[in-house]
């Protein structure tokens, strides 16, 4: 295996890694908020359960970096290209996006979360607004994840050509 190969590896591993820390941690603070709610009213369960689920998606996006950067690099067939460590550079740091805007916006998600099961606890109604502010810090995840996949793409493009 080449250096360039442990490189891109390794920033597949990153996108992962950090994406699924910075969602177990969320879920849990976030979860940690929505028991105390369900100790006191069991029917606010779902909807502190969506609240709950939003910091989880990080994970999910940096495990998506991680495959698409396998199978671009050829770890998912049969043969593995043979990358230059300038190569295995910019497979690294076409993954830095999604581990580093993955960790950070999960953590901050689930602070915006945790304040959603809070005004869930006292204004159930209001559970709508309480997800969009959530939300609101996913669009961050998002362009993180776009960003690492065009960038992906594009070295691909690079190694072809």
């Amino acid at each position: 295996m080449t250096m360039g190969m442990m490189l891109a590896i390794l920033g597949g591993v990153f996108a992962a890694v950090f994406g699924c820390v910075g969602s177990a941690i969320g879920v849990g603070r976030v979860g940690k908020a929505a028991a105390g709610v369900v100790t006191e009213d069991p029917s606010k369960f779902g909807k502190v359960l969506i609240l709950q689920i939003l910091p989880g998606t990080q994970g999910l996006y940096g495990f998506l970096i991680a495959f698409l950067l396998m199978v671009q690099v050829g770890l998912m067939g049969d043969a593995p290209l043979q990358l230059t460590t300038a190569q295995g550079l910019m497979y690294f740091a076409a993954c830095l996006p999604m581990a580093a805007g993955g960790l950070v916006s999960a953590l901050h998600q689930a602070n915006a979360a945790v304040a959603g099961v809070s005004i869930v606890a006292k204004r159930p109604e209001e559970s709508g607004k309480a997800i969009i502010f959530a939300a609101m810090v996913e669009t961050y995840a998002v362009l993180s994840l776009l960003i690492s996949i065009l960038a992906i793409f594009n070295i691909t493009g690079k190694i072809a050509g």
